[in-house]
Order: C-alpha cells, then sequence, then structure tokens
C-alpha cells in the first residue's frame, strides 16, 4: 500500500463540468435489470421514479456489468455480490477478487507456501485437520472443486488425518443436488484413504439450519453446528454422509437449506471426528457473510453468545479473511486483494465533503467495502458516517420496509445541509428481501426502496444538485430458477422453483439532477462497461478528471 506521501492526490479539474455540486450517490442492493414477467419484483412494484429515470435512456440511463470479470470473479458464470460490487464502485479498477483470489493461489501452490497453510501445517503430525464449508459447486460461498484441491495439496503437505465437515447448499444450487456432490467428495476421500490418509466426512447439516447464519441474526444456527463439528454431538447418527443427507431428505417438507444436523459415527457408535485441542480447522468458504459468526466462535477466548461447552486450541484459518475490521480471524490462507486510492480518498484529498448512511446490514459495503476493505474515515473532518440498527431477530420479508425510509431521510436532511459535496447511501431492501424468496414481500420492499429514492432526488432537486443511481449485482428482478430456454423451473407439486440467489444480471446506472451540465450524456463506446467504471464517472461529475489508471468513465460532454 502506498503511503499518503508516495501518492499524488491531487486530481487535474475536469475541462467542461463545475467544482462543488451536491452529488447523491444511490446503490440499490440487489436491484437488477430483467425482462418484465410475474417473477420480476421490481416490474411488479409500483417503481414510478426508477420507471421515470429509465425514460432517460440512452442518454441518462443505461446498464452496466455487476458479475464476473466485470467485478473481478473467474467466469462470467459468477454471480456478483455485495462485498466484490462496492470494492468496484468505489475503487475505480478491477482487482481479482474471493474465487478468483483462491482459484489463483492454488493454481500456482502459492496457498501451500503462505503463513496460513503453515500455521495448520504445525497440527499435520498429531492433530486432525477439520476443514469446514458449503459443500456446492454454487459459487457463491465456496466452490467444490477448491475444496477438492485443498484436501489433495493438504494430504501432499503432509496431512495424515482429515475430516471434513459439510454444510448442504439448495440454495445457490438446486434443491436435492446435496446427494450429488457427497458422493464426488465421498469419491475423492476414498482415493485419499487408498493413499493411506484417514479421510473421511464427519458431521453435516443444512446451510440455513447449521452454522451460515448472519449478521448475528440467529446464533442457535452456529450452535447447532457447533455441537456436531466440535462435540460430535446432534440428534441424528449416521455410519456414512450420502445416507445421511438421503435420509434426512425423506422427511416431508425435508430441503437441503435446512436439514437437520448429523454426526457420522463408527461401528462402535462413537463420531469419527470431533474438533479437539491440538487439531487445525479451515472454513473453506471464501465469501465472508456467513462464516464470521463460526470465525468468531472459533477464534474468541470471551464468546459469550451460546455455551461452547468446550473451547478446544486448535489453529484456525480462514480461507479469506473475513473480516478486515475485527481482524478475524488471524489466519488465513489467501490475502485479500489489496486496495488501494479509492476514489473516497481521492475525493478527500481533493476537497469532497462526504456522507454516507445504511442501516447495519449493508453499512460496511458503503463505507469499508466502498474504501477498498479500509476501517473508519480517511478523515473525521470531511467524512461522517452513519449507521442505522437493523432490525435484529426478525427475517426480513417480515418487515420488507427495513430501514429503507430512515435512510432516505438521513440522505435528505444531508444533502439539505449543504455541508456534504458527496451523500453516499445503500437501500438493502431489493437484496435482503429477495433473499428470503418471498415474492410478495420482495414487491414491497422494491416499492419502498422506489419510494426512498424518491425522497433523495427530491432534495437534490432543491439543492440544485446531480444523482447517480445504481446498484451493486442483480438480485429482486428474477426470482424464479429457470431452465437452459429462460422458462421457469417448477417443482413436483407444479409450484414455481424460487431463486434466492443473486444473478448475473446486468443493473441500472442513472444520472440526472437539476445540477447536471448541459450536455452530458453516456458515452455510446463502452457498451461492456460495468461497476468499476462508475467511480470515474462520479469523480467527473464532482468536477475532476479521474486518476489515469481507473477504467473509463462512462460519460462525455457534447457541446449543444
Amino acid at each position: 500500500m502506498g503511503s499518503a506521501g508516495e501518492v499524488n492526490w491531487k486530481l487535474a479539474d475536469h475541462p467542461k463540468l463545475p467544482k462543488d455540486k451536491v452529488v447523491a450517490m444511490v446503490v440499490l442492493d440487489g436491484w437488477g435489470e430483467a425482462d418484465p414477467d410475474q417473477y420480476n419484483c421490481i416490474h411488479v412494484a409500483d417503481t414510478p421514479t426508477m420507471d421515470s429515470l429509465k425514460k432517460g435512456a440512452p442518454e441518462k440511463w443505461r446498464l452496466v456489468r455487476a458479475h464476473g470479470k466485470a467485478v473481478g470473479l473467474p467466469t462470467e458464470d459468477d454471480m456478483g455480490n455485495s462485498e466484490v460490487g462496492h470494492n468496484a464502485l468505489g475503487a475505480g479498477r478491477i482487482f481479482a477478487q474471493g474465487a478468483k483470489l483462491v482459484d489463483l493461489a492454488l493454481a500456482s501452490g502459492k496457498i501451500f507456501e503462505g503463513e496460513g497453510f503453515n500455521y495448520i501445517k504445525e497440527c499435520f503430525e498429531t492433530g486432525t485437520l477439520h476443514l469446514i464449508g458449503l459443500l456446492s459447486d454454487g459459487g457463491v460461498h465456496s466452490r467444490l472443486d477448491q475444496l477438492q484441491l485443498l484436501l489433495k495439496g493438504a494430504a501432499k503437505h503432509g496431512a495424515r488425518r482429515i475430516r471434513v465437515h459439510i454444510l448442504t447448499d439448495g440454495r445457490d444450487v438446486l434443491d436435492g443436488s446435496s446427494v450429488g456432490f457427497v458422493e464426488t467428495l465421498e469419491k475423492e476421500l476414498a482415493e485419499l484413504r487408498a493413499k493411506g490418509v484417514d479421510a473421511q466426512i464427519a458431521s453435516g447439516g443444512g446451510r440455513m439450519y447449521v452454522t451460515m447464519d448472519r449478521y448475528e441474526n440467529d446464533w442457535n444456527v452456529v450452535k447447532r453446528g457447533w455441537d456436531a463439528q466440535v462435540l460430535g454431538e446432534a440428534p441424528y447418527k449416521f455410519r456414512n454422509a450420502v445416507e445421511a443427507v438421503k435420509k434426512l431428505r425423506e422427511e416431508p417438507k425435508a430441503n437441503d437449506q435446512y436439514l437437520p444436523p448429523f454426526v457420522i459415527v463408527d461401528e462402535n457408535g462413537k463420531p469419527v471426528g470431533p474438533i479437539n485441542d491440538g487439531d487445525a480447522v479451515v472454513t473453506i468458504n471464501y465469501r465472508a457473510d456467513r462464516m464470521v459468526m463460526l470465525a468468531k466462535a472459533l477464534e474468541y477466548e470471551d464468546f459469550d453468545k451460546f455455551d461452547r461447552v468446550r473451547f478446544p486450541k486448535i489453529n484456525y484459518t480462514g480461507m479469506l479473511q473475513y473480516d478486515g475490521e475485527l481482524k478475524l480471524p488471524n489466519h488465513y490462507l489467501v490475502s485479500p486483494p489489496e486496495i488501494d486510492r479509492t476514489s473516497g480518498e481521492y475525493l478527500v484529498h481533493n476537497g469532497v465533503r462526504t456522507f454516507a448512511c445504511s442501516e447495519t446490514v449493508k453499512f460496511g459495503h458503503v463505507t469499508f467495502f466502498w474504501n477498498g476493505n479500509r476501517s473508519g474515515c480517511f478523515n473525521p473532518e470531511m467524512e461522517e458516517y452513519v449507521e442505522i440498527p437493523s432490525d435484529v431477530g426478525i427475517t426480513f420479508n417480515v418487515q420488507p420496509e427495513m430501514k429503507a425510509k430512515e435512510i432516505a431521510e438521513k440522505a435528505r436532511d444531508a444533502i439539505l445541509s449543504r455541508k456534504f459535496h458527496q451523500v453516499r447511501v445503500n437501500l438493502p431492501n431489493g437484496d435482503m428481501v429477495g433473499h428470503t424468496g418471498d415474492i410478495h414481500a420482495t414487491v414491497v420492499g422494491c416499492k419502498v426502496t422506489d419510494d426512498a429514492v424518491k425522497v433523495i432526488l427530491d432534495a437534490i432537486e432543491q439543492v440544485g444538485g446531480i444523482y447517480v443511481v445504481t446498484a451493486d449485482h442483480g438480485n429482486a428482478e428474477d426470482m424464479a430458477k429457470r431452465n437452459k430456454s429462460g422458462q421457469p423451473i417448477l417443482d413436483k407439486n407444479g409450484n414455481i422453483q424460487v431463486l434466492t440467489s443473486h444473478t448475473l444480471q446486468p443493473v441500472p446506472i442513472a444520472i440526472g439532477g437539476p445540477g447536471l451540465a448541459p450536455g452530458v450524456r453516456f458515452r455510446k463506446d463502452l457498451p461492456n462497461g460495468g461497476l468499476a467504471n462508475v467511480a470515474a464517472t462520479v469523480m467527473n461529475l464532482h468536477g475532476f478528471e479521474a486518476p489515469g489508471e481507473y477504467e473509463p468513465t462512462l460519460i462525455e460532454v457534447v457541446d449543444n
């Protein structure tokens, strides 16, 4: 990371665009663009504000890419997420991210030479290596092929006893696919056993019921995993994991996401793989949000969220570091991208006063991730960050309004105070309600989001400012799983299979407001523009040229 002394922070003035306009930067979380149908909640919802912005196409409204290579992920089949989306929006450049970082480290073998791997290696002689994570090729939180490479590499580098604690998916992949994934893993472990490595599955459960809670919504989810993984205790005991998953799926309401916890036992009924003193543990998910809670339980001495019964002395690493602010976990197999010289830091150095706000579930995105995985303000005298507490302990479809109104009001007040040049917010509803799979609630969430955008745009109107409305990835615009030809997939009862994940859809970006100089329009020569192009665009609207290494701006000024 270059220190401030080495970086020339001075931005050149834009030749045609004025300074000191108030710019509202509005990120609609999970708001993509898809064909209109009944499963497109944005289309179904009453969204007059966003509809009016769309009428400005192609000059004031266009689509940008928010997934795959445009945000630093390995392939165009990789859906974007909020972390990488906000990294790209804030950084103005594309950095290798998440899965791609892990792929590069595995392909080069660097992962097996790093500090993190050496740390778990200390336990190989006398202890067991435990791998915990989502067993799926969904590519959102983890990938099966990475687990396979990690298993092979660990065995090659001296792991003699390996236990895998699996979490079944059914959210980022089709429900029922768990059985095939477990069979694939069992084959892999059998090959290791043939080479003299004692390798087997030790426990399991469905991701939404075991281990993978997020935002401290329900610690019982993590406790159920802890009991199975660490203590070797669970309501269901099986001799092998394929049988476990098949049997537990026979319950009438069973699905992969919510399978109850189970442990694998030997012929004497003893669990084959509880986590003990002297063992090494790796959480194999590269995505952070559903691993942070388990990381706390594995790492923190003074932990009080549930009774751990025992707290084994282990060497624990994450696949990546899950929380840069909390330095959690302390050890990790793959280092995060070094994102320096973000747009936020440049703008503060050039006198742009900034206000950023969201509710808890997305506050870090509009601050920490926006600023290149960096905590706190660059300059507290120039910046104000406001977090509105999210409702705790309720699912977002029960309260689909979330805190959109409060966020919009805070933004409005910041705009009208005229203290700030940039007022930046994230409206989370499309994403958080979309993830619940409740189509009706998601429609409500989209309407509320649209109402919030209106409050902010009305304030911009009053101060003669500029707005930029965009999104970080898709979600609410398609709530149906689809076959290759795009038709919704039905379950055996003829009901739609609900899509709860992010999508591969592009997202809109709209510009406007009374402060937008005449002649500003979207360029026509960047058809594949992505989220990383937004930072240069916003710098222009603040009256500056972007640094040379930034992805090019989306706008041009034509003389009328």
